[in-house]
């Protein structure tokens, strides 16, 4: 297993706005997250879980199934996620990236289908999370469930974009409807982050991300956990998991 984040790492994470971690979690975990949300799609199509908000795939045929395009709050679906989310490891992580006050934002799983999975538009995660009093202090970790690469939808980074500030987005009502213009396509200063199953990528909240669409027959499951500074703007920490009150 991959050893606490290192100097080095954490100045290529400040340099860049993300940081790649292969093997962050070992094989055995990933194996009971896939045990636990198999047939997820099938599952809360026919019965919907409290406590779990879902957006769909959307789609133009009628004979396509119902695909999940994202679910909040995973960790009530899957106990080893849960698990990830609040274990030493990943806290000594985030703590490297934003000190020893940590609290839990969410945990989402996006599903990317084989074939069917949409593309994610470049955007950057304080464009949704922006409100008073609060800074962009927040950092993700996407783990990823399934190995991924360009063809099912790797994510993909524009290095040094987090330095940028704040760019203006657009918005729709749909899921990941805050977008920067021209929603998604191929860019010359993006980075494809390839990932095996178990590997970690951490990011800022201002980096410019998205993914390309899956059209592969490879589904690209992952999770994405984010983590905020306690106290850093209200209704904004859902739970204390280190540090202050924790």
């Amino acid at each position: 297993m991959k050893a606490s984040i290192t100097d080095r790492e954490l100045a290529s994470f400040e340099a860049d706005g993300y940081l790649h971690c292969p093997g962050f979690f070992e094989s055995s975990l990933i194996d009971s997250v896939d045990a636990e949300i198999e047939n997820l799609h099938d599952r809360m199509a026919a019965a919907p879980i409290d406590g779990v908000g879902i957006s769909w795939e959307s789609f133009d045929r009628p004979d396509v199934p119902q695909r999940i395009r994202q679910l909040m709050h995973s960790e009530v679906v899957s106990q080893t996620l849960n698990a990830m989310l609040r274990s030493a490891r990943m806290l000594d992580a985030i703590e490297s990236f934003i000190g020893p006050d940590l609290s839990l934002y969410h945990s989402k799983l996006l599903m990317k289908a084989a074939n069917d999975g949409t593309a994610i538009p470049w955007h950057q995660d304080y464009a949704y999370w922006k409100k008073a009093g609060n800074r962009p202090l927040m950092v993700n970790c996407m783990v990823a469930i399934d190995s991924t690469d360009i063809d099912n939808g790797c994510p993909e980074f524009v290095a040094g974009s987090h330095h940028w500030g704040l760019q203006e987005h657009e918005r729709e009502q749909t899921s990941f409807g805050v977008f920067l213009p021209g929603h998604y396509q191929a860019r010359d200063d993006a980075t494809a982050i390839p990932m095996a199953r178990g590997d970690a990528v951490f990011f800022n909240a201002l980096v410019i991300h998205g993914s390309a669409p899956n059209t592969s027959s490879r589904d690209r499951r992952a999770n994405t956990f984010a983590y905020n500074v306690t106290g850093n703007g209200e209704g904004q920490c859902r739970e204390v998991l280190r540090g202050e009150a924790g």
